[in-house]
Parts: C-alpha cells; sequence; structure tokens
C-alpha cells in the first residue's frame, strides 16, 4: 500500500491550525497514556495529536479547490445563506437550541415521539457544524466573523449543558446519542479547537465519554456491528484527536478490525459481495456507504500516524470497491434495491433534505475517489476510470450540481472530472449473483436490470422509525431495470410515493390490503423459505424465487433467465386462498409528470389520452415506447392501464413531506382471480427493444423453447445462444438435464466447442447432487473442488459433494463437446 502521507509531512501539518482559525492557541493537557498505547518513538505527541486535527480538518473542509471557481463558488455562497438563517433563528432556551428543533422529551423513553425528539437534538447539532463550517471556509459571507464564533461557543454550551453532558439519560434513537451527535461535536471541536475554553473542551469530552464509552466496541454485536461500527470507531478516534488520546485512538484503530473479515452471518460483507445491515437487510447503497466512506475518512486520517491502519485485512475492503459496490452503481446511481428503507426518503418535511437513487449514489463515488487515496496505484487508477465513466453517464442527475454533496466530496469528485490522465471507463457487461443478501445485478451493453428477493435469512422489506412503511413486495421478485441512455430516472422521480404498491415490476402478490409498517420492524419480516438463488456462468443466469407472500396465503415458483437482450420470466404453482386479487405485474413504467409513451399491443397502438385501461385475450406482444418491448410466448391474456397517480412522501415516510406529487404509470399485469390454484405465467422483457424488434421476436416462434412451467421445474432453452437453464424445485428430468434433488442449472455452449455448466444448491442443504445432461461431452477441463466424480461420453454425469458449504454460490464447470 502507498500512502500520500508521510511521517515528517503528517507532522508538519499540524503547524497550520491556529493560524487558519486567526486565533491563539490554548492547548488542553493531554490525556494520560498507558505505555501500550503511546507512539513509539514520537518525538512530541501533543504536535503529533495536532497535525492528526489538522489533516481532520482538511478532511471535512476539502482542499485541492478553488472558491472563486464553479461550482464552489454557489456552493460555499449557499453555505453562507444557510448559515446566515440559522444564525439569525438561534435562540437558545430549555430544550430546545432552535424553536422548531425541540429536543425535549417528558418520557425519555423509545416512541416515535422520542425518536423525533432525538432526531431533534442531532439536527441542532448539525446546524452547529454548518455554522462552523461557514465560519472556517473562504467566500461564505461569514467567514471568520466573530460573532458567528461567539455563537457557536454559545450554542455548544448551551446543548451541553441543557441536554449532552455526562450524567444525562438518553432517549428516542440510540443512533442520535451515540453516533450523530457526537460526530457533528467533534466536527466543531476539531474547527474550533484553538477557541474552545479548556473547561468546554473537557466537559464536551466527558459527554462523549459518557454517550460513547469505551464499551461501546467491546463486543462485535447488537448496535456495534458493520457501519455503525465504523461510525463508533470515527467518534471515538476523533475523541482522541481533540482529547489527545492515544489510548482513543488506538482503540478506534483496534476496533475496526471485526469489520473487514468476511462474514457468513450477521452484519457486513460476504465473501460473494454481500452487505447486510440489521443482520437480514441489503444494504451496499446506504449503510454500505456509510461503512466505505466511514472507512476512507478513517483510513486517510491514520495514515501515515503512529496509529495507521495496518490490520492485512483491510485489502478486503478494498476488494469490496468492485466486487460489493461497483455492481450496484449504474450511470451514477446506486441501486434501490440495495437501499433498505432509504427509498422512502425522496424529500423530508423540511424541504431541506432530499434522497434518491442518484444523490445516493454519488455518495459512494465520492468515497471510492477517497478510499482510493490508500489503495494500491492500479486500483486508485482503475476506480477513478470507473467514477469519471459513471459521472460522465449521468445525465439524469450531474454529480457535480448535486447540492447535497459536501465540499470535500465536490472536490474529491471535480478533481477526478478534471484530471485528463483518467479515461472514462464503461459499465463491465456480465451477471452478478449475491445469494447471501438475494440480491442480483445483470449488464448487458445498453441496459442494466437487478432483481430483489427474500427467504428465511433475507427480509421482505425494511421498515423502521416510520420509514418505509409500504415496502411491502419490494422482495417478492421486484425486477428493476434501466437503459443506457433513457430511463435512469425511473426510481428518481417520485416513483416510491407515487407507484400502486401492489404493482411492482416482476412481483406476484395477493392484494390483500396490508397495515403501513406490516410484518414489524428493523427487518422482521421474512417468509419461512429456502430455495432462492440461481446459477450463473457470470454472463447468464438462472435464478428462482420460491414466494411465500407477506401476511397472506400466496405461494409460487417464480423463474427469470437472464440473457444477452432479454430476461425470460415464468411463474407456476400461483395458489392463494385470500379473497383476494393475485396479480403478477410485467412491469410498471414511470413515465414521469404528465409524461406521455406510445403503448402498443400486438399492433394496436392505444390512445394518448388518459387514463385508459384494456384487457387483451391471446396477446403475443406488447411495446413502451422508449422503454422497451414483452413478448408472451403461446399468447397470454393480459391488463394494461394508463393512469395518473397521486401520492406524498409522507404516505411512505413519517417524516416526508405532505406535499402531493403526479406521476404517470403505464402498467401491464397479468391477473390470476381470487383463490387461484396452480396458476401460471410466461413473458420475455426485452429492454430498449423497439416496436419492430419486439414484433420480430414474438414472431420467431424457435427463439425460445419453454422446456417446464409447474410447481416442480421451470426450464427454458434459446438454441441460437446455446443456453439451457433449469430451476428444479424437485429432482427429475427437464429436456436433456435430470437433477436428483433441488438445484439450479444453466448451461452456455461456446462456438469454440466448449461449454460452461453452472450448478447451485439454493436451498444450501444438499450434502450430494448428481447432475446427467444427455449431450456428447470429451472431458471435463476445469471443476471445482465440491465436484467429486464425473463420467464422460454420450452422457454427462456430474456427482458433486457436500454443498452446504458453498453458500448458494454457483459451481462452474468446463468441458469439451464430443
Amino acid at each position: 500500500m502507498t500512502t500520500p502521507w508521510s511521517r515528517r509531512a503528517f507532522l508538519a501539518a499540524g503547524s497550520g491550525t491556529a493560524v487558519a482559525l486567526g486565533l491563539g492557541t490554548t492547548w488542553p493537557d493531554p490525556a494520560p497514556e498507558t505505555s501500550a498505547s503511546r507512539p513509539a518513538g514520537s518525538s512530541s505527541v501533543s504536535e503529533e495529536f495536532a497535525a492528526l486535527r489538522a489533516k481532520w480538518r482538511a478532511l471535512v473542509l476539502g482542499q485541492g479547490f478553488s472558491p472563486a471557481a464553479e461550482p464552489f463558488r454557489s456552493r460555499l455562497a449557499a453555505l453562507g445563506s444557510t448559515a446566515g438563517r440559522h444564525l439569525a433563528a438561534m435562540a437558545p432556551a430549555a430544550g430546545s437550541l432552535w424553536p422548531d428543533l425541540s429536543y425535549a422529551d417528558r418520557e425519555r423513553d423509545t416512541d416515535h415521539e422520542a425518536y423525533g425528539h432525538s432526531g431533534n437534538l442531532n439536527a441542532s447539532y448539525d446546524r452547529l457544524n454548518t455554522l462552523a463550517q461557514a465560519y472556517c471556509q473562504p467566500g461564505t459571507g461569514l467567514t471568520g466573523d466573530r460573532r458567528l464564533r461567539d455563537a457557536l461557543l454559545t450554542g455548544l454550551g448551551h446543548l451541553h449543558d441543557d441536554v449532552y453532558h455526562a450524567g444525562r439519560e438518553r432517549y428516542g434513537n440510540w443512533y442520535n446519542w451515540q453516533i450523530g451527535a457526537p460526530q457533528a461535536l467533534l466536527d466543531v471541536c476539531v474547527l474550533l479547537h484553538d477557541a474552545l475554553p479548556p473547561a468546554r473542551l473537557a466537559g464536551f469530552l466527558a459527554a462523549v465519554d459518557h454517550f460513547v464509552p469505551d464499551s461501546a466496541v467491546a463486543r462485535y454485536a447488537g448496535s456495534s456491528t458493520g457501519a455503525n461500527r465504523v461510525d463508533l470507531c470515527r467518534v471515538l478516534a476523533l475523541r482522541g484527536v481533540v482529547g489527545d488520546s492515544a489510548d482513543k485512538v488506538a482503540l478506534a484503530r483496534d476496533a475496526l478490525s471485526p469489520v473487514f473479515p468476511y462474514r457468513t452471518s450477521g452484519d457486513g460483507l460476504y465473501a460473494d459481495g454481500s452487505f447486510l445491515q440489521h443482520g437480514s437487510v441489503p444494504y451496499t447503497g446506504t449503510y454500505g456507504s456509510v461503512l466505505l466512506g466511514g472507512l476512507g475518512l478513517l483510513f486517510a486520517l491514520l495514515a501515515g500516524s503512529s496509529w495507521e491502519v495496518t490490520d492485512p485485512n483491510r485489502q478486503l475492503v478494498l476488494d469490496a470497491v468492485e466486487d460489493s459496490w461497483a455492481p450496484f452503481l449504474h450511470n451514477g446511481l446506486v441501486m434501490d434495491g440495495v437501499a433498505g428503507r432509504a427509498v422512502s426518503r425522496g424529500r423530508a418535511k423540511s424541504k431541506d433534505v432530499q434522497q434518491d437513487d442518484h444523490l445516493r449514489g454519488h455518495q459512494v463515488l465520492a468515497s471510492i475517489v477517497l478510499l482510493g487515496q490508500g489503495a494500491s496505484a492500479a486500483e486508485n487508477a482503475r476506480w477513478r476510470g470507473l467514477v469519471k465513466g459513471w459521472m460522465r453517464r449521468d445525465r439524469y442527475s450531474p454529480p457535480l450540481a448535486d447540492p447535497f454533496l459536501s465540499l470535500p466530496q465536490l472536490a474529491r469528485l471535480k478533481s477526478v472530472q478534471d484530471d485528463a490522465s483518467v479515461a472514462a471507463l464503461a459499465e463491465p457487461a456480465g451477471h452478478r449473483m449475491f445469494p447471501s443478501m438475494a440480491r442480483l445485478t445483470h449488464r448487458r451493453p445498453g441496459w442494466a436490470a437487478s432483481l430483489s428477493m427474500a427467504d428465511r435469512r433475507i427480509a421482505y422489506y425494511e421498515t423502521g422509525d416510520g420509514e418505509n412503511l409500504r415496502g411491502w413486495h419490494t422482495g417478492a421478485g421486484m425486477l428493476y431495470w434501466w437503459g443506457d441512455t433513457f430511463a435512469d430516472d425511473q426510481y428518481s422521480d417520485a416513483f416510491w410515493p407515487t407507484v400502486d404498491p401492489y404493482r411492482l415490476p416482476g412481483t406476484t402478490v395477493s392484494r390483500k390490503a396490508l397495515a403501513d409498517g406490516a410484518g414489524g420492524d428493523w427487518g422482521a419480516p421474512k417468509p419461512d423459505v429456502n430455495w432462492v438463488g440461481g446459477a450463473t456462468d457470470g454472463r447468464r443466469a438462472a435464478v428462482g424465487q420460491y414466494l411465500k407472500g407477506l401476511q397472506s396465503t400466496l405461494r409460487a415458483k417464480k423463474s427469470w433467465f437472464f440473457l444477452d437482450d432479454a430476461v425470460v420470466c415464468l411463474g407456476a404453482g400461483i395458489t392463494c386462498t385470500d379473497p383476494d386479487a393475485v396479480e403478477t405485474t410485467v412491469d410498471n413504467r414511470n413515465l414521469g409528470s404528465g409524461g406521455t409513451a406510445p403503448f402498443t399491443v400486438d399492433g394496436t397502438v392505444s390512445p394518448t389520452d388518459r387514463p385508459w385501461a384494456r384487457t387483451v385475450t391471446g396477446a403475443r406482444w406488447a411495446h413502451i415506447g422508449g422503454h422497451g418491448g414483452y413478448v408472451f410466448p403461446g399468447g397470454a391474456t393480459v391488463r394494461a392501464l394508463c393512469e395518473d397517480r397521486r401520492g406524498s412522501w409522507r404516505t411512505v415516510n413519517r417524516s416526508g413531506s405532505t406535499d402531493v406529487l403526479t406521476r404517470t404509470y403505464t402498467t401491464l399485469y397479468v391477473d390470476h382471480g381470487t383463490h387461484p390454484v396452480d396458476a401460471s405465467y410466461a413473458y420475455v422483457l426485452l429492454p430498449g427493444a423497439t416496436a419492430d424488434g419486439t414484433r420480430a421476436r414474438a414472431a420467431d416462434a424457435g427463439w425460445l423453447g419453454v422446456l417446464a412451467n409447474t410447481g416442480r421445474q421451470q426450464g427454458v432453452t434459446v438454441a441460437s445462444l446455446g443456453f439451457t437453464g433449469v430451476n428444479f424445485w424437485f429432482g427429475g428430468t427437464v429436456g436433456t438435464l435430470t437433477a436428483s434433488g433441488p438445484c439450479s442449472v444453466m448451461i452456455s455452449e461456446r462456438a469454440d466447442g466448449t461449454a460452461v455448466l453452472a450448478v447451485s444448491d439454493p436451498e444450501r442443504g444438499r450434502t450430494g447432487l448428481t447432475v446427467t445432461w444427455r449431450r456428447a461431452v470429451a472431458a471435463v477441463t476445469s471443476a471445482p473442488a465440491t465436484l467429486t466424480g464425473s463420467a464422460t461420453g454420450s452422457t454427462l454425469t456430474l456427482t458433486f459433494g457436500d454443498l452446504t458449504g458453498t453458500a448458494g454460490a454457483s459451481q462452474r464447470i468446463v468441458v469439451r463437446l464430443g
């Protein structure tokens, strides 16, 4: 590993702290140290801590940008305006520092009201942080303003004396007391370090010690795992840096180590690239983003110091940039299927906070750039190329115009954009499966897709703290897809508050009415099923989900076969005794506010006026202009409608805005009726296809062969691609394949006379498995250790041993055809 900070440069960095603030220096007495934590060979402990403070100051203020150049000039001016409003509104009183942010909670419990009060405490410290930024940054109009500095000291003192001090009992959300508030407080303490009276500073540090004691990282469990552990380590590290405590910094460094190794259960990174938080929720795009950004900051802070992070397992985090985060980034956005309850945070009631998949993605891009500073030269160069590509392709929401990026994040991304030595890299084509979190991504030239499923390990969805109240069916096989130059706003443009939550694309659901937050908080609702996953060769895939409906009697077997220009979707065994209709949503495209798109079924175009609804019997194909096509092998009865739907963010998030939004949707679905028994469906999704291309695919009766579509097996073959894929819900024979038990199998025959077979055990319970392919095979040329025997000739027989340790991962075998 290389580091941009040499020991000499690191120590020299501390000399500019007081000068930058234009203040005198008043250093607190260093905290006592133990011999175990004292920096070996350090010429001056205080000097090294001063250097750390200077370094953190640079990390949180940004560097390498011109305050007179755009977009920084406007952003700095906006920061000054925001700070000016906060300064004018500050009114210290019992229970609040700002009238609109009351943190007084009489009950001191953990109900929703208490969550709001503790959140207001956090927000109060965040506002002080904004004021400190405006004081320290150039070009804000408040730079070095003594009135602002005095107000900051008053505000810090008020919050300490009134609520955030040693001995105080916390209430509401633990996060606000142990992560949110202390992080903001410590940032301000760094920025105003030389202006803080020693007694006051000692009180602030005592408060942090009270709410975030060393015991917070004593065990890797509970709320001290994954991203939360990294956040806690950031608090401890900054507590040490501000208070000259080598013990605290050493503790923070060492407490990071449990974050690095791959997990086999619980929170953190997995060997297959998955990332979980709250035990059962795929969270690469939010908690994972926090972990990535937090580690980037801590690696950069401690690099070159006496507490540099040298654990060799840190390389696993660096590897995860391309193994875990990159697969879920597309044209600057991070896919909603790994964003958990954050998808409901589109617009807060305060109107000054907003999130969507692009805005979350920009945060990840900036973190990758920062983390690259501590990676190898080759890794850093490649990551910068990937980031430049994602930035360049984000036409819907250009990252450098993102108003919610911090100045340091903006500076990092601008440095990549302006670096002529960095070539923008294209999205890599291929298929990635993440069995440990029941997710996958599929990338082809021109489009990308992602699938969300659920099983007994992975929640249907996560709600909590009043968020994501209607995400009930996102784990019921929701199939997201985007184009390369179109539809990148599909889930960004007020999708979640306006879409029909019972008609999410790709899902099969009962329309049984569910209560907000049905199933319980924090990833509690999980289906009692095992068979969820599939097999991939890295290019194509066969994927299946045994579906049980949330709080319904619905049962179904769903399969997807991901190919070069299409996704073949099968459903079978659809059975439900609920007195409500059961539907499979083929697609539900967000056309935006008042948007239009021609809709065609078998050559007949629907009227452009809306609303309209159609039921088509024997439909062979359909097309949504500007989006893509749909083929129904053998014909199907489908329903289509185009409607304006209204909703507010408050309907999906209790902290959301009440502003009513309207978006237009074109929806295509199969109505299985009430009390279906063994109902089925089959359709082919063609992302980006033209109407003529869709018509031609429907007319090519020989392109797709549906080998089976029952509750026992589902399989297809596409001869022109040399592809065969079968999901064996039970052992049996389908076409040329026979399996001795439940498994997923896919085959790609190549033009060079070889073939790749991928076999997986989605149930994770096979201690033995035999797969037979009735095809002449001359030899097995590559096989995993799990293959215990093989027989070639006119038929290939593969014998696998214990697959329980594969965690559902694909076992790839390469053969030479006979």
